[in-house]
């Protein structure tokens, strides 16, 4: 890991923008989240059938504009007449689904921008191109993706940029056990070439994992954090990035004496 990129204390990179005070995974959302004096930001895309890159978690609609149709079967220009932010309120209504170059636009330089890609190896192609046109540095991107296979692809086609493993655990009470197993978490990261591991914040991550961890040279970013005990353990552990729905409040809390 270049330690010049990463911060001590940890990054606060706002998950899906401030999405606690705003609809999740748009401009407004982004905005707000860089007003609140977040570090960076962390958002989802996807391809639609027209082959756009647009911002959105779900493989469908349903859940944050109401209208349910399937990201991957819907060509933007529909997208775009959705409204992405009655959910959260009236004054929300009207939001748009933003697209990636849209949100590139807009990052403020020096800022970081986490891209969680949530469609297959056929996004790589317009992702790069986009990226290669924008004004962000490559050094401030961070791509991450579920699919060990995709971030592996990843570092052969993309390798200005830095891919990080994004991993969930679960617990097995039957045998008291955790899957994946911490070496099945290593393996997976040093036969991918993941620069790091995005993490989901479990006790399943802990002091000797994140050592481990920095001492291959990989970083190690956690979501999603909105307690301040939670972030303030992950801080004392030395994680490099907490990612929060509520960017603000919580760097205000962790800087409070």
């Amino acid at each position: 890991m270049n330690t010049d990129s990463m911060h001590n204390p940890p990054l606060i990179i706002g998950h899906r923008g401030a999405s606690r005070d705003a609809p999740e995974n748009t401009l407004a959302s982004f905005r707000l989240a860089w007003e609140q004096g977040a570090d960076g930001i962390e958002a989802d895309f996807r391809l639609t059938a027209d082959g756009r890159i647009v911002c959105m978690h779900d493989d469908t609609t349903g859940r944050t504009t109401g209208a349910d149709v399937r990201i991957s079967d819907t060509r933007l220009e529909e997208l775009r007449r959705l409204d992405a932010g009655y959910r959260k309120g009236a004054v929300w209504s009207g939001t748009t689904m933003p697209t990636l170059d849209e949100v590139l636009a807009e990052v403020p330089r020096g800022t970081w921008f986490f891209i969680e890609i949530k469609s297959g190896p056929e996004i790589i192609t317009p992702l790069e191109k986009a990226l290669q046109v924008s004004d962000i540095a490559p050094e401030r991107v961070r791509l991450l993706s579920f699919s060990a296979p995709l971030i592996k692809e990843f570092k052969q086609r993309l390798p200005e940029w830095r891919a990080c493993w994004l991993c969930d655990y679960r617990h097995f009470v039957r045998n008291d056990a955790w899957f994946p197993s911490r070496a099945d978490v290593l393996n997976t990261l040093l036969s991918s070439g993941a620069d790091g591991l995005a993490s989901a914040n479990r006790v399943f991550l802990d002091q000797e994992l994140v050592d481990t961890l920095k001492e291959l040279g990989k970083e190690i970013h956690v979501w999603t954090v909105d307690r301040l005990s939670e972030a303030q353990h992950l801080r004392t552990m030395g994680v490099d990035s907490i990612m929060t729905n509520r960017p603000g409040w919580l760097r205000t809390r962790l800087q409070e004496p």
